[in-house]
C-alpha cells in the first residue's frame, strides 16, 4: 500500500540553529519529487527531519497520514527508507552484509537475518546490477560503488517511501542513467520517492514535482517544467542558465559559460 509524505509549516534546525522554515512539500505513490538548492539550502537537514533522525523545530511531517511523533522508531524504518550521501563503514563488512542491514527493522529482537533476508538483499543488489560485488570488502569500494551498495541496502528494506540524498552524486554517467531509470522503475511500482539533486536535467528526466530549496526557504515548487525556469535557476544558483524544450519532447538546462567582466 502507497504512502504519502507530507510537511505543513515545517522549521527546521538543530538547538539554536533554525536552518529552514514554513516548507511545505509532499509526493505521493507513483511521484517523484525531486529537491534541488545550493549547498547549504537545508537538503540534508530536511531528509533528516522527514525520516524522524532529528526533531521538527516547528510544524509537522505526515508520514501516510499520520504525525511523525506518534509513530515508533520502528514503524517509521518500515515505511521509508533513506540512502545517505555518503557512508563510511567502520569495519570491514562485506557487501551481502551491509545491503543485509536493511532488514534489521524487520527482525524480531535479537533475531538474526534468515535466508529471506539474504535473499531480499541479493535481489536488490542483482536489480542495480552489482550482484558480484556480494562478498567484496565494503571498504575497499570505489565511491560509485559503495553508493550503488546503500541504495540496494535502501531497497532490501522493502519500505513504500524511499528517501534519497543526492543518489547519483558519486556515480559515472552510466551508472547516474541507471539509478535514475531504477527511481523512474520504484516510482512506476508505487513507491514514493524523494530525491535530491544538483542537476536540473535529472528533476526533468524522472520528476514528477520539485521544490527548489534557498536559504531554507522553498523558494519554487510544482512540475519541474513549471518550477525550474530560467529566471528561477538563474535566480537561486548565481547563474546564467537557459531552459529548452527538444525536439523529442525533453526539457534539459543548459548554463552559460560566458564570463562576467563586469
Amino acid at each position: 500500500m502507497g504512502v504519502t509524505v507530507e510537511t505543513r509549516g515545517l522549521a527546521i534546525g538543530y538547538p539554536g540553529h533554525e536552518v529552514g522554515s514554513g516548507i511545505e512539500v509532499g509526493a505521493g505513490p507513483g511521484e517523484v519529487l525531486c529537491l534541488l538548492g545550493p549547498n547549504g539550502s537545508g537538503k540534508t537537514t530536511l531528509f533528516k527531519t522527514l525520516l524522524g533522525l532529528i526533531p521538527a523545530r516547528g510544524g509537522e511531517v505526515l508520514l501516510g497520514g499520520r504525525t511523525l511523533g506518534s509513530l515508533a522508531r520502528t514503524e517509521i524504518a518500515t515505511r521509508a527508507a533513506y540512502v545517505p550521501q555518503a557512508h563510511a563503514a567502520p569495519f570491514a563488512y562485506p557487501v551481502l552484509e551491509v545491503v543485509t542491514m536493511g532488514r534489521t527493522a524487520r527482525l524480531g529482537l535479537f533475531s538474526q537475518p534468515g535466508e529471506a533476508d539474504r535473499e531480499a538483499a541479493m535481489n536488490a543488489l542483482a536489480r542495480l546490477r552489482i550482484e558480484d560485488l556480494a562478498h567484496s570488502d565494503y571498504t575497499r569500494l570505489s565511491g560509485g560503488q559503495r553508493q550503488l551498495v546503500l541504495i540496494a541496502r535502501a531497497l532490501a528494506q522493502e519500505t513504500p517511501v524511499l528517501v534519497m540524498d543526492e543518489p547519483t552524486a558519486s556515480l559515472d554517467f552510466g551508472n547516474q542513467t541507471l539509478v535514475l531509470r531504477e527511481v523512474a522503475g520504484l516510482a512506476a511500482d508505487g513507491l514514493t520517492v524523494i530525491l535530491s539533486t544538483h542537476d536540473p536535467d535529472h528533476a526533468f528526466a524522472v520528476g514528477t514535482g520539485v521544490a527548489l530549496l534557498h536559504e531554507g526557504r522553498v523558494r519554487a515548487t510544482g512540475a519541474p517544467q513549471d518550477a525550474l525556469t530560467a529566471d528561477a535557476l538563474s535566480s537561486v544558483y548565481g547563474v546564467d542558465v537557459k531552459v529548452e524544450a527538444l525536439a523529442d519532447g525533453r526539457t534539459v538546462c543548459v548554463p552559460s559559460l560566458a564570463r562576467d567582466d563586469g
